[in-house]
């Protein structure tokens, strides 16, 4: 599929470069985008190595083990290929909760320990396994507690409520997480059959009533006001010195926290940090390949005009389920590339006012999705992966049914 979707866009950026004549700019963005994917492997390095070394204490404590073993009745539904102890459990879950919190530099190298750990249970080591799916599918669509980079970005442009989106960020986030969940289910029972797949979503009725039960709860509580009343009780920055807590915090008591466990347990924390930061590098260094391959079609993209192309070709699209022309270009740069979806949407912000509704809807697609592409070819290229199957459709379903809830509560709420 990786195939398909690079070839894609390296195509349609040359061919509209010809029309619009930006051939010298699709050029240039192609060689600053090589040189930007090697800046960002160069970059991981030490970040690689820090958690690395981190999350070989966590393993030599049973931290991992112990995390794992909580989590079992969630586990054997979305990982039942995987034994329920299996350390790979235990990372994955980390990374998640990384992830959840938003803490974006502890999440890649934890998210790659994970796939490491999953890649010693592939039998094709070419070729992605179920549960590396399911959990790229988790990572792409993953739940976001606490948006910090958006509210911070907020705050800076004199927002009088920087912590307004977490509520919707929420919603959409976990509602693209479930459709992930349901997305990957799908299209492994598709692989024995249409009988075979209409037969588990029938089986699957109890999930789904589950998450019409969630999606019914969210919208009486945003309609009744419940949600509001609950909240009225709290400071007015009560939100916005909270997540600035974490924001300092959240990192430095795990650098704390887990070598204080291992070091109880007698661990010998010094020689298994260094033992396990060994991989740090040559992490970094094979996902070079894979990242100068997505970075440069995306620069290439963005440059020709493809982007502008798609815009008013969807944009018929948008008026009808209510989302603004002005917000298309975040929602289809969202998947391809964090950055670019970042600098679209606080530009945004700076136009329309943080408090607009486009400036909050735009606040909250930023934190319903992952950078796709960006996961699956770092996490894939960590262990390399080449067939990555289906999980480039599950992870784009996943980030459709975010943007679409996060243009449903938003309406709701901000309209």
């Amino acid at each position: 599929m990786m195939n398909y979707v690079w070839f894609f866009l390296v195509a349609v950026a040359v061919i509209t470069a010809v029309f619009t004549g930006s051939v010298e700019a699709v050029t240039q963005a192609a060689l600053d985008s090589a040189g930007a994917a090697v800046t960002i492997a160069i970059n991981l390095i030490g970040i690689m190595t820090l958690w690395l070394g981190i999350m070989k204490i966590a393993e030599e404590a049973g931290l991992v083990r112990l995390l794992a073993r909580g989590i079992q009745p969630f586990s054997r539904f979305l990982f039942p290929s995987i034994p329920s102890d299996h350390p790979a459990i235990g990372a994955m879950i980390l990374n998640l909760s990384a992830n959840w919190l938003g803490l974006g530099n502890a999440a890649t190298p934890l998210g790659i320990k994970a796939m490491e750990s999953l890649q010693t249970l592939n039998e094709d080591k070419e070729t992605a396994s179920d549960a590396m799916i399911m959990f790229l599918g988790l990572n792409t669509a993953s739940i976001t507690l606490i948006p910090m980079t958006i509210i911070a970005v907020r705050a800076g442009v004199g927002s009088q409520n920087p912590a307004e989106i977490i509520g919707t960020t929420i919603f959409s986030s976990l509602t693209a997480s479930l459709t992930a969940v349901l997305a990957v289910k799908f299209f492994i029972a598709l692989e024995q059959g249409w009988r075979h797949a209409l037969g588990g979503l029938l089986r699957a009725w109890k999930g789904v009533s589950v998450f019409a039960l969630f999606i019914g709860a969210v919208l009486l509580f945003l309609q009744t006001g419940w949600l509001q009343t609950m909240g009225s009780w709290l400071p007015p920055d009560f939100f916005r010195r909270s997540v600035g807590f974490i924001s300092r915090w959240a990192i430095p008591t795990l650098l704390l926290m887990i070598p204080a466990i291992g070091f109880t347990r007698k661990v010998k924390v010094y020689e298994v940090f260094v033992d396990g930061a060994k991989d740090g590098f040559q992490v970094a260094v094979r996902i070079i390949p894979y990242l100068v391959a997505i970075l440069v079609a995306v620069g290439m993209f963005r440059a020709s005009g493809g982007m502008d192309f798609f815009v008013r070709l969807l944009s018929p699209v948008t008026a009808l389920i209510g989302m603004p022309a002005e917000l298309l270009p975040a929602a289809l740069m969202r998947p391809l590339s964090g950055s670019g979806s970042l600098g679209i949407i606080t530009e945004l912000i700076h136009t329309h006012g943080a408090d607009s509704f486009i400036g909050r809807l735009a606040s909250t697609l930023y934190g319903c999705t992952e950078t796709t592409f960006y996961v699956i070819a770092v996490y894939f290229g960590a262990v390399q992966v080449k067939k990555t199957r289906f999980a480039i459709p599950a992870g784009l379903i996943a980030d459709l049914a975010g943007i679409l809830a996060a243009v449903f509560i938003c309406r709701i709420m901000f309209l």
